[in-house]
């Protein structure tokens, strides 16, 4: 399985439990879960080396805290509902982009399946909002892989220039300035010359290399 698919069934687990949660006898203890989770949180970010796997727990928690308080506080009447807007952008820039259409479609079933009955327009429009969401999360998320991809570019041609300046010129310049130090005649200006059109050499091949 891929990485989107195997992230998707996690996340989708997890906002099935955030659903479950509030219909158990331990909804009482929803701020002392909440706590819990922050200190998992914090745990994680000290503590996993990894930082696939420590986004991925990031999103887990996220989840679980932000749809535990919106569940237990009257679900799509919460006062804290705009909280899953930022859960949606959230997980669209900590994981793939394509996770926040996951995301919003199994929020919108698990919405709608534990809506009461006899609900009007107004109280399906917070549901039906995010569907609109959705796209521009994806395309935030598209945009923050597009900025990481330029910045993962930048550094390792940054790693290769210097890497080309102490290796290579480095010891053209060493053998310049022990020319200039030792200069008795044609036979160091000779070797000065040559040093120099070979460094120009470098340059100009570093230079068609990397444009």
């Amino acid at each position: 399985m891929t990485k989107e698919i195997i992230h998707s069934i996690i996340l989708i687990i997890t906002i099935a439990l955030t659903f479950l949660y509030p219909k158990t006898s331990l909804a009482q203890y929803d701020l002392q879960f909440c706590a819990l989770l922050f200190i998992v949180l914090f745990l994680a970010k000290r503590f996993v080396p990894k930082k696939e796997a420590s986004k991925l727990l990031e999103s887990v928690i996220f989840t679980l805290i932000v749809l535990s308080i919106v569940n237990t506080t009257g679900s799509t009447a919460s006062p804290f509902f705009f909280l899953v807007y930022f859960l949606l952008f959230s997980l669209a820039l900590l994981l793939e982009p394509v996770i926040s259409i996951t995301a919003s479609l199994t929020l919108i079933i698990f919405f709608l399946i534990n809506l009461p009955e006899g609900q009007n327009l107004k109280n399906l429009l917070p549901i039906f909002s995010l569907a609109f969401l959705t796209p521009f999360a994806l395309f935030l998320g598209q945009e923050f892989l597009q900025i990481q991809k330029l910045k993962s570019e930048n550094q390792k041609l940054e790693e290769k220039t210097l890497l080309f300046l102490s290796l290579v010129l480095k010891n053209h310049l060493k053998t310049i300035k022990e020319a200039v130090e030792n200069f008795m005649g044609d036979s160091q200006l000779e070797a000065i010359k040559k040093a120099v059109l070979k460094m120009e050499k470098l340059i100009d091949k570093f230079e068609r290399k990397i444009s």
